[in-house]
């Protein structure tokens, strides 16, 4: 049986030895199933298509060093590689894929026993086309990367220059006012201060995401502490933040542990400041901590738009801006979630999403201490 035959005969086969095979390579394995099922199939499809067709010598050459003329349509390869970096994964994930498919493919070749005479010349296209497929997936996921960082630094400087503008222009008249008008010159340095602490929370946001993306994590200050209190106390300071919004929180059980109370309470704040940002005016965040045997679950509820399963699996990731209720792209740097998530993974918790019957759910659930976990 030639090589292309094989791989649409034995496609089911080659993809769960595939998905086996990826959990023992260390840059795949914290990925889903899920994920690795999601656009595989259309890769081995395309490939075994590319076998199947007439190739010169030329041809031949021009494929091993990933230089094949481009396809007239967007090939499976180049939109692997985008939508590899549009869920987060790195060139070496990416790569990594390719190497199981390579490895997969020739070894239950080999062992079905069928390969036929052309099985050199089958082997040699099939590492021509996955080397041509590398190159299209590097290609467009560099592409797509580049240009996600470039929309990072438009954000950051429109997320900057709004309190710093705020800042100035409150400066100027905190200036021509003077003692003349104390009352309103007090609430001039009230304002002063609100976006001196919005500015100070993007820097720490940015600060948060890079540590994580060098690899050097969120440090935490464990104390033992009641986190029932400490979320109400944030609570309590967000309904002020937000009159347009309805926080309610519920807070059972025992809520004690040993946490970084001060991290707890920055998640809890970006959880609620992201719910009230997708919510409609006038509408309820609600906040549920309840204290369980081994650990503590916050949880968020809040009034949502439909959202699609692929989407919310992407939604911790950073640099992604979600679309509001109205439809409008919110325009932060959605780093808010991601740091929830790096704050969980440093507790040794973790924090998930869901949305049923218009309404997206965040939970959060944290070890008591670091041994229960």
């Amino acid at each position: 049986m030639r090589l292309a035959q094989f791989i649409r005969h034995a496609r089911e086969e080659i993809l769960a030895e595939s998905f086996a095979y990826a959990t023992r390579i260390p840059a795949l394995q914290g990925s889903a199933a899920s994920v690795l099922r999601n656009h595989l199939p259309l890769v081995l499809d395309a490939i075994a298509l590319d076998l199947e067709q007439p190739q010169s010598r030329e041809q031949s050459i021009d494929k091993s060093l990933g230089h094949a003329a481009p396809p007239a349509e967007e090939s499976a390869a180049q939109s692997h590689g985008t939508l590899r970096a549009r869920i987060g994964l790195d060139i070496e994930q990416l790569v990594a894929e390719y190497r199981v498919i390579r490895s997969c493919v020739l070894r239950l070749w080999m062992e079905s026993g069928q390969p036929t005479a052309f099985a050199m010349d089958d082997t040699v296209r099939f590492n021509e086309a996955i080397d041509q497929a590398v190159a299209e997936s590097v290609a467009f996921h560099a592409a797509e990367v580049a240009k996600w960082r470039h929309i990072f630094l438009g954000v950051l400087g429109h997320d900057l220059r709004g309190p710093l503008n705020a800042m100035l222009l409150t400066a100027q008249l905190l200036e021509r006012v003077g003692s003349q008008n104390p009352e309103q010159a007090t609430y001039l340095v009230g304002a002063l201060l609100r976006n001196g602490r919005h500015l100070n929370v993007l820097l720490d946001s940015l600060l948060e995401y890079n540590k994580a993306t060098l690899g050097v994590g969120t440090p935490l200050h464990r104390q033992a502490v009641d986190l029932g209190a400490a979320c109400q106390e944030e609570l309590e300071m967000l309904q002020q933040a937000f009159p347009k919004r309805r926080i309610r929180w519920q807070i059972t059980g025992d809520a004690r542990g040993d946490f970084d109370p001060s991290r707890v309470r920055q998640a809890v704040f970006n959880l609620v400041s992201n719910a009230a940002q997708h919510s409609p005016e006038g509408s309820e965040v609600a906040v549920i901590v309840v204290g369980q045997a081994a650990a503590v679950e916050i949880t968020t509820e809040n009034l949502s738009d439909p959202i699609a399963p692929e989407v919310l699996d992407t939604l911790f990731d950073p640099l992604r801006r979600n679309a509001s209720p109205s439809g409008a792209a919110s325009g932060h740097l959605g780093l808010g979630l991601f740091i929830v998530r790096e704050i969980a993974k440093a507790h040794q918790g973790e924090v998930t999403a869901s949305t049923a019957d218009g309404v997206i759910r965040f939970k959060m659930v944290l070890p008591k201490s670091s041994k229960a976990a």
